[in-house]
């Protein structure tokens, strides 16, 4: 199971210079929280792309199971991290850790080296894009 950021949703949908192998959308489970449809969707209305891109969103995102932020995963984002973190990352860790407290083991795909580098602080593994 990956958790998937909107980092990587982003730079799929922008052709930014890095993004991930055609691969990984078809391989395992990919999993986020319904926060990720927010951050895409006002980023890319942000930019005037919705015409252009709007298909090429909900395509990526429908491969994408949501989580929906249940009052364990807000619980944990109101608690410490191991160093100061934004508000959506702390959302996006508190949703893995929830994953990881009922039993699964998700990797977090992301191009965001703040995330990335309070991810490993959790023991979080980091997936190879």
């Amino acid at each position: 199971m990956i958790y998937v950021d909107s980092s990587v949703i982003l730079a799929q949908l922008l052709a930014e210079d890095r993004f991930p192998d055609s691969s990984f959308w078809n391989g395992g489970p990919l999993v986020s929280s319904r926060l990720l449809e927010y951050e895409v969707w006002n980023r890319i209305n942000g930019r005037g792309l919705a015409g252009s891109h709007g298909d090429d969103v909900r395509l990526l995102l429908g491969r994408v199971a949501m989580l929906e932020l249940a009052p364990p995963v807000l619980a944990r984002a109101l608690e410490p991290f191991p160093t100061p973190i934004r508000t959506l990352d702390a959302l996006h860790l508190a949703s893995i850790e929830f994953l990881r407290a009922v039993g699964q083991r998700p990797s977090l795909a992301t191009y965001d080296r703040r995330l990335a580098a309070v991810a490993v602080e959790l023991a979080i593994p980091i997936a190879r894009l």
